[in-house]
């Protein structure tokens, strides 16, 4: 079975809703939604390779996501609603391409078809694989927050971090500087919902946008918030999200 660590929460005769995080953080980066989500759902939530209690892997985006069919796989999981945070909703982007007859809804949140320039993400890669994180963490900090937000989830995401392999991490930069689907966007046939944070600096809005322009009939919402949206401004995110899973389920 995959090396991907995972944690089912919910009734087990419920529909799967899996739920990927971001790069950085760990499958608790989904606590806030999980009373809303629960209720309706049987959530799978995953660790990012070399993230939490998953295995590194080297590779590409699409090497993720097929490991993500492999965890459904060995769990007997067939059709799913997924969701994801910046690298995880690029990884449930590619399990809408790759994998269409998987995946029955999709809500990317504060996310992107492409993350830039690569040179900084290889750049970072070295970087940690040199330092470690620690000497990163209150400029991650300072990019996925809202400037002067110092509620409970810059702690949380702080201790995520400690949680964190730098060569697991390096490697998923290194994957996320090969990533682009800003071409192959009409592909997707999964219902989507972009979620975009007003304040995003990591991925700002032009990226929502762009997601939104290019699925077909997307749904765009922006929320208050940052690039971790989903701690700082929890209410609104979970919000559109269980409105788009009722109305898509």
């Amino acid at each position: 079975m995959t090396g991907l660590n995972h944690r089912f929460d919910g009734p087990e005769d419920a529909p799967v809703l899996a739920l990927g995080p971001s790069l950085g953080t760990t499958l608790d980066l989904w606590e806030p939604q999980l009373p809303a989500l629960t209720a309706s759902w049987r959530t799978l939530r995953f660790d990012l390779p070399g993230h939490g209690g998953s295995v590194p892997v080297h590779g590409s985006v699409a090497d993720f996501a097929d490991a993500v069919v492999e965890l459904f796989d060995g769990l007997g999981v067939g059709r799913v609603a997924c969701a994801g945070v910046s690298l995880g909703g690029a990884i449930g982007t590619v399990l809408a391409l790759r994998h269409p007859d998987r995946v029955t809804s999709l809500a990317l949140c504060c996310t992107s078809a492409w993350f830039g320039d690569p040179d900084p993400w290889r750049d970072r890669a070295a970087r940690v694989r040199a330092e470690g994180l620690e000497p990163l963490t209150d400029m991650f900090v300072a990019r996925w927050f809202t400037a002067g937000y110092a509620g409970p989830g810059v702690d949380a995401v702080r201790k995520m971090l400690e949680r964190v392999d730098r060569e697991g991490y390096a490697a998923c930069c290194d994957a996320i500087a090969g990533f682009d689907v800003r071409d192959r966007l009409g592909g997707v046939r999964a219902p989507a919902l972009v979620l975009a944070g007003a304040e995003d600096v990591a991925t700002p809005l032009d990226h929502a946008e762009t997601l939104a322009a290019g699925i077909p009939a997307a749904e765009l919402v922006v929320v208050p918030g940052a690039h971790l949206a989903n701690l700082e401004c929890p209410r609104p995110v979970t919000e559109a999200l269980a409105h788009h899973l009722e109305r898509t389920a």
